[in-house]
């Protein structure tokens, strides 16, 4: 906590965040930059996930979404019903959140919930306080699932030639749009569902909110006003002691629901040279199909470069017979890790990545050259921005008709980061949006800014 948070507190602010690793990183990150400005945050989350916060100016209010457990672990478990689950349990709990705290002496001024969860609003409204719906993709995903959910977003026929623009942000094509809006649809509607609901009321909420920072992706329009969906940017959203230093000893987000095996890390690392290893990670959930890991770990087999791959317990037997054994001498391999601290570590020369927008957001603003090996979701649009946006690195392309990245393909990915001429201008850029997306956050940047404009607003009530 800053030391301006000795003076008096400014409002109080209750943070509803989706329950997964992903949703609760950035969110509680925001709580922290709040607190930081004096203001007053409670964080209101799932009964199991509220041990997993474990930052001690954030106040923890534990809520609940019918099942007070995990849920995924559940036989025939769906998103549909979770989500139905939530709604349900949890506007009643989050009311009686509110509710108690209208007798103290610093009421609730404003709910920020996740956009995953557009019901928040429905119980902000209802108690009497202000609300900001906080949506962790990027704006660009944003602007096309949204109005892919008001029906101004149709494909045609075949798709797989065309061209889509949204005035004011990069033009995409087909495999460049969020999966959802396209191929991963009919096998996976129930989590499209969950993406489009977060523009059910959107519109009506007093604040919107985009893990990004100003010039990101949005670019000056010629030819009439921009489209992208109209939101502050507040990001990027990750620990102050890896952009402006502010926020004293922030150096995590505070939220873990897995443990990392950082000193083994660090300590491996220390070992390896100056940008040397490739730093491996595909998320919190981690989802890769077989045929897609073997050809990852035939990569770093052929590539001769040293890597730090993070890989559940399960993945590793089903990694190609002789892997682990061939590679010992220049890998590492661990189920968790914190991320940032690896990130940041000099040794570390390329991440290779799922691209989702967290670890996008920590590669870019971390100055490490990517390499991206996108799944589904959002990741697609993620890894376009990482190659022809920023220039930072390469989207590893899947072979035609097979829907994997070949081995052959993620190789050469990985020796244009790591050497040669092309790996220097892409460091020379990496490093541009490093320093851009530390302006952003310090004093007086335009996310700093933006975050500030809020607090105001809250001021108001006071």
């Amino acid at each position: 906590m800053g030391e301006e948070t000795k003076t008096k507190l400014k409002g109080h602010v209750i943070i509803l965040p989706y329950p997964v690793q992903g949703h609760l990183n950035p969110m509680i990150q925001f709580a922290k930059r709040l607190v930081s400005k004096t203001i007053k945050v409670t964080i209101a989350t799932t009964t199991y996930t509220a041990s997993s916060i474990t930052t001690p100016s954030l106040p923890v209010e534990p809520i609940s979404d019918g099942f007070d457990f995990i849920p995924i672990a559940i036989p025939g478990f769906s998103v549909d019903t979770y989500s139905e689950s939530f709604k349900l349990h949890g506007s009643e709990t989050l009311t009686r959140v509110i509710e108690n705290h209208k007798s103290t002496d610093s009421p609730i001024d404003c709910l920020v919930y996740d956009s995953f969860l557009p019901w928040g609003l429905e119980v902000a409204r209802s108690m009497d306080v202000s609300a900001a719906a906080f949506f962790t993709n990027n704006l660009t995903v944003c602007s096309v699932m949204r109005k892919f959910s008001n029906g101004e977003f149709t494909l045609p026929a075949d798709p797989s030639w065309a061209t889509f623009r949204i005035r004011g942000l990069p033009s995409l094509s087909y495999n460049e749009l969020p999966s959802f809006v396209g191929r991963h649809w009919s096998t996976h509607p129930e989590h499209g569902r969950v993406l489009l609901n977060q523009f059910l009321n959107h519109e009506d909420a007093d604040w919107l909110f985009v893990n990004g920072f100003e010039g990101l992706e949005t670019q000056d329009c010629e030819d009439g006003e921009s489209e992208a969906m109209r939101a502050t940017l507040i990001g990027p959203m990750i620990p102050s002691a890896y952009l402006d230093d502010r926020i004293r000893e922030d150096r995590d987000y505070g939220a873990s629901l897995l443990k990392p095996r950082s000193e083994e890390c660090m300590e491996w690392l220390e070992t390896k040279p100056v940008q040397s290893v490739v730093f491996i990670s595909f998320g919190s959930f981690g989802i890769l199909f077989e045929k897609q890991l073997t050809e990852i770990a035939s990569a770093l087999r052929e590539s001769d470069l040293n890597f730090l791959w993070v890989i559940r317990e399960a993945h590793i037997a089903k990694l190609p017979e002789g892997f682990v054994e061939s590679t010992k001498d220049r890998a590492l391999l661990v189920s968790w890790c914190n991320q940032l601290e690896v990130l940041a570590h000099e040794s570390i020369g390329c991440f290779l990545t799922h691209c989702g927008w967290n670890s996008t957001l920590e590669g870019l603003s971390l100055g490490v050259p990517m390499v991206g090996v996108p799944q589904w979701s959002d990741q697609m649009n993620d890894a376009k921005f990482v190659e022809d946006v920023w220039k930072v690195g390469y989207r590893a392309k899947e072979e035609a008709g097979e829907g994997i990245v070949k081995s052959k393909e993620v190789v050469r990915c990985l020796k244009g980061v790591m050497e040669g001429e092309s790996s220097v201008k892409i460091r020379e850029s990496s490093k541009k949006w490093r320093d851009l997306a530390v302006k952003a956050m310090s004093e007086g940047g335009s996310s700093d800014w933006s975050i500030n404009e809020f607090i105001e607003s809250l001021m108001k009530k006071h």
